[in-house]
């Protein structure tokens, strides 16, 4: 069966393009001009992934992103002319997985898709179920858990957290923990790490400022607490 992509821009023609190269690649494409149609036809549609643009009438990238991810924890890629970093971290702070700038080829478009719908859906490895302290990760149905209380995470958010799990107690380097992403929201850009990392700390910790669970290792990176 297709996965199906919802593409989001207020740009006709921009639509049709991606609609019609993805069709061409093998995937299922619905459309949506504005957030506000973007969140009717998600709501109904249950895309696989998005791609959205930022700047559009109505309802913008961003204000989509703080109401859809309320709903569900689609896997996303935004389009966007803007190259600031502000920007780029507010994006991936409200869940977004990779950005494509404007102007873009697309053949790049469809291969950050892939890789995005890859991550999201990689097959579970031994084991699948991961327990350190409080919190348990289960590959398999993708849940996250601290004690009793379910945690949602973005792709990225639960493949980090994997890895944190995997091997308790060593220290992770930014650059290695971007290869765990695949380097796909930013090629060698480590700060990513650091809002994926603040963002894991709000979720899971009981006080972010004070984590107990993912510490920072000074001049190296990042590690989860054995105790």
């Amino acid at each position: 069966m297709s996965q199906t992509i919802l593409v989001v821009d207020d740009k006709k023609e921009l639509r049709v393009m991606v609609q019609s190269y993805l069709e061409e690649e093998g995937f299922r494409v619905v459309l949506a001009s504005d957030g506000q149609e973007a969140l009717y036809v998600a709501r109904h549609e249950r895309p696989d992934l998005i791609i959205l643009d930022l700047m559009m009438p109505n309802m913008g990238g961003y204000d989509f992103l703080k109401a859809h991810k309320r709903e569900a924890d689609t896997p996303i890629v935004i389009l966007t002319a803007r190259l600031e970093e502000s920007d780029k971290i507010l994006g991936l702070e409200l869940g977004a997985d990779d950005f494509v700038t404007k102007p873009f080829s697309m053949r790049e478009l469809t291969a950050r898709v892939r890789a995005v719908l890859r991550r999201a859906s990689r097959a579970p490895q031994e084991p699948e179920v991961l327990r350190v302290a409080d919190v348990t990760l289960d590959r398999g149905s993708r849940k996250v858990s601290v004690e009793s209380r379910l945690v949602d995470l973005t792709p990225s958010e639960f493949d980090l957290l994997a890895a944190f799990l995997s091997s308790p107690g060593r220290a992770f380097t930014r650059a290695e923990l971007l290869d765990r992403l695949q380097g796909d929201a930013f090629d060698g850009y480590e700060r990513t790490i650091d809002v994926h990392i603040r963002n894991l700390r709000t979720k899971l910790e009981p006080n972010p400022s004070k984590p107990k669970y993912v510490e920072t290792v000074y001049g190296v990176g990042y590690r989860f607490a054995t105790e």
